[in-house]
C-alpha cells in the first residue's frame, strides 16, 4: 500500500526494519504453519503498513489484536479491522481509535479522515457489548466526536455502554438529555444523568418526573445539580413513600426553612438528628426541628413500651368496634404517633401519606380539618396539636365555645382540597 499513515513514526531506540526481511519472516512463518502468528511483527511501529496490513488480513486473532493495538497501522487497516470476526481484537481496536481521535484533524487526507470516522462508527454499532462498553469509557469526556456516535451510545441499551456517556459527555444538550430520560430504554442509567456536572434546571425536573428512586436520590446528593423550588417542594411532597430520598434531603445546601420544617415532618429521628445539625438554620427553625425530634424519640421509646405493632393495634380496635376518638384522643396523648396516622387515615379515608404530609405541615389547620372530616371532636384535633404535633402554646388551635371546631366549613374544605382530600 502507497498510503501514508497519519500515525506515530518508527521509535529511535530500535533498530529499521528492512521490509524486505519482514517479508521474508512472513513466508518463514507462513511456511512453516505457525498458528499463533507473528505477534511480535504486528506490535512493531516500523514493521511498515503493507507488512501491517497483510499481518492483519492473514494473522491468527492473536496476532491481528496486536495489529488493532498498533497506532502504525493504516487508517484503511484499522477499518479493515473494524470488522473482524475475534470480539479481542476489536475491543483492542476501540481503545486505539478513540486515544487517537483527539490528535486526528482535518490536516489530514479527507481519505485517512473519513476512513478513521467510518472505523469509530462501526465500532459504535458493534454487536459485542464488551467492544460497544470499552468504546464509551475511552471517549466519555471528548469532545472531539462525531455527534452521531456520542448519541448512538447514550441511547445504548447496555447500562454499561450508555451510563458514562450520559454522566460525562459535553456532547449531550439539555434537550438531549431530557429527551433520553422521557423515552425510559435506559432507567438504570438514569443515575448517570443525575451525577452529571452540572445538572441544569430542566434536566433535573425530567428526572424528578420520571420518580426514578435512586436518579432522584442521585440529584439530591449532586451539589452541581440545579433544582427549581417547585421541583423541590414535589420532591418533598413525595419523599414520604421514598425513604432512599431521606438523608440526601437533609444533606441538600440549597433548602429553604420552609422545606427543612416539611422535611423533619417527614423523617425518622437519624435525618431529623442530620437536620438540627445543619449550621444554616435560625432559631426558629432549630427549635422546631429539636420538637420534631422529641417527638420521634417520644414515639420511638413508646412504642417499645408498648410493644405492639402500630398497625396490628389500629387493627384489633377496628374488628372491636373501639376505632373512634378516644382511641385517637389516648394514642395522641401517649405520643402514639403511627398508631394515629393510621387510625386517622382509615377514619377519614385517605391515605397515611397524606395524614404524615398533614402532622408534618406545622400548621395546626389542616390537621383540625382532617380530625372534622373523619367525624371526631375538636378536643382529639387539640390533643394531637398539643401531644403530637407539640406546638407552643401561642400556635395551638384552640376549640371555639370549648368544643366547637374553630373553622368553618369552608375554610376547613379548602385545607382539605389543598392535599387532594375530595370533599
Amino acid at each position: 500500500m502507497d498510503q501514508k499513515t497519519p500515525y506515530s513514526p518508527a521509535p529511535r531506540d530500535r533498530p529499521g526494519l528492512d521490509p524486505r526481511n519482514a517479508l521474508d519472516i512472513l513466508d518463514i512463518r507462513t511456511a512453516r504453519q505457525i498458528e499463533t502468528g507473528p505477534s511480535e511483527l504486528a506490535a512493531r511501529a516500523d514493521a511498515g503498513p503493507d507488512v501491517l496490513h497483510y499481518l492483519a488480513t492473514h494473522g491468527a486473532p492473536a496476532t491481528r489484536a496486536a495489529v488493532a493495538a498498533n497506532t502504525a497501522a493504516t487508517a484503511a487497516t484499522n477499518r479493515l479491522l473494524a470488522d473482524d470476526e475475534a470480539e479481542d481484537v476489536r475491543a483492542e481496536l476501540a481503545v486505539k481509535i478513540a486515544r487517537l481521535m483527539p490528535g486526528l484533524s482535518e490536516r489530514e487526507s479527507s481519505h485517512i479522515f473519513a476512513l478513521t470516522i467510518e472505523t469509530l462508527e462501526c465500532l459504535a454499532r458493534d454487536a459485542a457489548v464488551k467492544v460497544r462498553a470499552i468504546l464509551a469509557e475511552e471517549v466519555k469526556a471528548m469532545a472531539c466526536i462525531p455527534r452521531e456516535v456520542v448519541q448512538r451510545l447514550a441511547r445504548d441499551v447496555e447500562t454499561i455502554v450508555a451510563a458514562p456517556i450520559l454522566q460525562y459527555s459535553p456532547l449531550l444538550s439539555d434537550a438531549d438529555l431530557v429527551e433520553i430520560v422521557a423515552c425510559g430504554q435506559v432507567r438504570e442509567a438514569l443515575s448517570a444523568i443525575a451525577r452529571r456536572k452540572p445538572v441544569n434546571e430542566p434536566v433535573g425536573d425530567a428526572l424528578v418526573q420520571s420518580l426514578d428512586v435512586p436518579a432522584v436520590a442521585a440529584l439530591l446528593v449532586n451539589p452541581d445539580a440545579k433544582i427549581r423550588k417547585e421541583t423541590m417542594d414535589r420532591i418533598i411532597a413525595q419523599a414520604e413513600a421514598f425513604e432512599a430520598w431521606h438523608m440526601p434531603l437533609a444533606l441538600r445546601a440549597d433548602l429553604s426553612a420552609r422545606a427543612i420544617r416539611r422535611i423533619g415532618g417527614l423523617v425518622g429521628a437519624s435525618v431529623v438528628e442530620q437536620l438540627v445539625a445543619r449550621g444554616d438554620l435560625s432559631d426558629a427553625t432549630r427549635i422546631h426541628l429539636n420538637r420534631e425530634l422529641r417527638a420521634r424519640l417520644a414515639e420511638k421509646d413508646s412504642a417499645a413500651d408498648s410493644g405492639v405493632n402500630p398497625a396490628d393495634a389500629v387493627a384489633l380496635a377496628a374488628r372491636e368496634g373501639r376505632l373512634d376518638g378516644f382511641f385517637v384522643e389516648q394514642a395522641a396523648q401517649a405520643g402514639r404517633r403511627e398508631q394515629v396516622v393510621l387510625a386517622l387515615a382509615q377514619l377519614a379515608g385517605v391515605t397515611e401519606q397524606t395524614v404524615r404530609k398533614m402532622l408534618g405541615a406545622g400548621n395546626p389547620k389542616p390537621i383540625v380539618a382532617l380530625v372534622w372530616h373523619a367525624h371526631l371532636s375538636m378536643r382529639v384535633a387539640f390533643k394531637i396539636q398539643t401531644f403530637l404535633m407539640k406546638l407552643p402554646a401561642r400556635d395551638v388551635l384552640p376549640a371555639r365555645g370549648g368544643m366547637d371546631f374553630p373553622l368553618g366549613r369552608e375554610e376547613m374544605r379548602w385545607h382539605l382540597a389543598y392535599f387532594n382530600i375530595p370533599v
